[in-house]
């Protein structure tokens, strides 16, 4: 009796991973086990930010995709793929010395401050100790240049807010326009569509939750320069990591390249 009561939990355990698989499909990025060294000099590195999670707000988990190297927390959605296949393009676009592999950076990290441009993904399920914030802004207070990206909805906003409201409670969010420089360091960026994730590919969709338009939005320090530049309602890593893919219309890739393209330049040169 308790065998068949194991084999019928087992089962329903496979049929829950199997569904989660389905939703949250993530690309072999086909690189092989062994990453490039990592003490290569460059002057511009890739660094993802892992952050810590409130796990009773996701309900216990802050799993966010699943890959070849097991479960994966919300910070690493689309990892390492969609790092790597943007490190290519920037090598075929640019003249940009950088290294070929992208790393993860962390605020407990002196490192922290060697790595002047960072991304991070799923902001809405962020959280910061104070000593974090605190470390947080004066890494963006130095010099240093945050990216956002794939958040959708008014619940999202806030919980991202929350945490941003850490870090520079007193500077605004406002909204780009498209004659910003940020949009106009490489590529002449214009005509703006929303980025969807994967998910376009089965929904026909272009936005997820109630994120029903693309929010182009940035915050400033006292000197004008941008030091958070928030895409809202959109997935670009997505756009990064299934470029390959011929069922992802290039649209969208090519314009999710040409973005995070000139968020870089813009980094590097303010």
């Amino acid at each position: 009796m308790k065998l068949s009561r194991l084999a019928l939990l087992a089962a329903a355990a496979a049929g829950c991973c199997a569904g989660l698989l389905i939703s949250q499909r993530t690309a072999d990025f086909g690189f092989g086990d062994d990453d490039s060294p990592s003490n290569i000099k460059a002057e511009f590195y890739w660094s993802r930010l892992a952050y810590s999670s409130d796990m009773a707000r996701l309900g216990g988990s802050s799993v966010g995709g699943y890959g070849r190297r097991g479960w994966f927390n919300s910070w690493s959605r689309d990892y390492p793929k969609a790092d790597r296949q943007f490190l290519i393009a920037m090598h075929r676009l640019t003249r940009i010395d950088g290294r070929s592999t992208e790393q993860v950076v962390t605020l407990d990290s002196d490192d922290l401050f060697n790595y002047p441009w960072i991304y991070a993904v799923q902001v809405q399920n962020w959280t910061f100790t104070d000593a974090e914030a605190k470390r947080l802004r004066e890494y963006l207070l130095k010099g240093g240049f945050l990216m956002v990206d794939d958040f959708h909805g008014t619940e999202d906003w806030e919980n991202f807010m929350n945490g941003m409201r850490q870090v520079l409670p007193d500077r605004p969010v406002e909204d780009l326009q498209s004659g910003d420089e940020i949009f106009h360091t490489l590529y002449d960026i214009d005509d703006k569509m929303q980025i969807p994730g994967e998910q376009y590919v089965w929904t026909g969709r272009t936005y997820e939750k109630d994120g029903y338009q693309p929010k182009w939005r940035a915050i400033r320090d006292d000197k004008g320069r941008i030091v958070v530049a928030i895409c809202h309602n959109m997935h670009l890593g997505d756009a990064w990591e299934w470029a390959d893919d011929p069922n992802y219309p290039e649209t969208f890739a090519s314009m999710a390249f040409r973005v995070g393209l000139d968020y870089i330049v813009y980094g590097m040169t303010h």
